[in-house]
């Protein structure tokens, strides 16, 4: 009973906005890690839901003209990141000797969007369930390290927001990630990072048909509303003012709750870590996992900063 309890208070403190992103997701890992726990599934579903809600509410807070420029750049910088993230993560998993279907899975969620392209291609690809609870153990805990680490090497490379934005889009598997480590950053890089992270999220439909007419699957390939959604609340955000100033406040309201909703969604991915994931991991496919986002992360940072991509 105490530890439903806890999980809840987690939860309420994060929502309060006592505490940001990172320590939001600290304190998830420490309760994952820490407890012996049955709220994975609960978790799971609420953050997933959180997360959608989350980033269209952030989309009330950005600006139209930023919104397509970072968009349209980031379209193509994402295309060439994720040739490159599946070719090397198939090579990868080969030479490591990682079963095909969970050498797939961790290539695609580290080339698109985590633990979302996982769950889109799972079903295309016929995964069963320990190859999934493998592939989405390993993005969550990289996930979770990029969050803590990418700001303190942004600032240790003297990144501006946009750059660093650009760079967290491009390296950290998950769109919560993004966003968190954007929040922390700053506004511009939320923006960015935001934009650019949805732009490489929208490849998940044609990679997953694709790989559904090569499989001869038959399952059905989820489409990413909610990605129209934040759209339309830039949309929004940036011309009704113009008509109806007494719209700014609302606006603003929804954008602080989709911060608050984010901090939610980190605490809970943070609370589905535990030993018992770790251990089904496995060493080779967090291998795979970790050298692959070592590349990606790295070649990414070096392109950025020598000035081969930009916004």
């Amino acid at each position: 009973m105490w530890k439903k309890n806890l999980f809840y208070i987690g939860i309420i403190v994060s929502a309060s906005g006592l505490i940001g992103p990172p320590l939001a997701l600290a304190a998830g890992l420490a309760f994952g890690l820490s407890t012996l726990h049955t709220f994975h599934g609960e978790g799971r579903n609420l953050s997933k839901f959180l997360l959608q809600a989350a980033v269209v509410c952030l989309g009330f807070g950005m600006n139209l003209k930023e919104v397509v420029h970072a968009g349209a750049s980031g379209f193509m910088y994402t295309a060439i990141s994720i040739t490159f993230a599946l070719g090397l993560g198939v090579a990868l998993g080969k030479l490591l000797q990682v079963g095909k279907t969970q050498s797939l899975l961790i290539s695609f969620g580290t080339a698109i969007c985590g633990g979302s392209a996982i769950a889109a291609m799972g079903p295309v690809l016929n995964a069963n369930e320990e190859e999934m609870a493998v592939s989405l153990g390993t993005v969550f805990v990289l996930n979770s390290v990029a969050l803590l680490l990418f700001p303190l090497i942004g600032h240790l490379m003297n990144f501006s927001q946009t750059q660093f934005g650009l760079w967290s889009a491009l390296a950290i598997h998950d769109t919560s990630s993004v966003v968190g480590a954007g929040a922390k950053y700053g506004p511009t890089a939320l923006a960015v990072g935001t934009t650019v992270k949805l732009a490489r999220a929208l490849w998940i439909v044609p990679l997953a048909i694709a790989t559904a007419m090569l499989k001869k699957s038959r399952a059905k390939v989820p489409w990413p509303w909610f990605i129209l959604y934040f759209c339309f609340a830039a949309v929004t955000a940036s011309y009704l003012p113009r008509y109806m100033p007494q719209s700014v406040p609302l606006f603003s309201a929804l954008n602080r709750l989709g911060r608050a909703a984010l901090t939610v969604v980190l605490f809970l991915i943070g609370t589905g870590i535990t030993r018992e994931t770790l251990k089904e991991v496995g060493v080779r496919p967090m291998v795979q996992g970790v050298t692959l986002w070592i590349v990606v992360a790295s070649l990414s940072l070096w392109a950025i900063h020598v000035g081969w991509i930009s916004l």
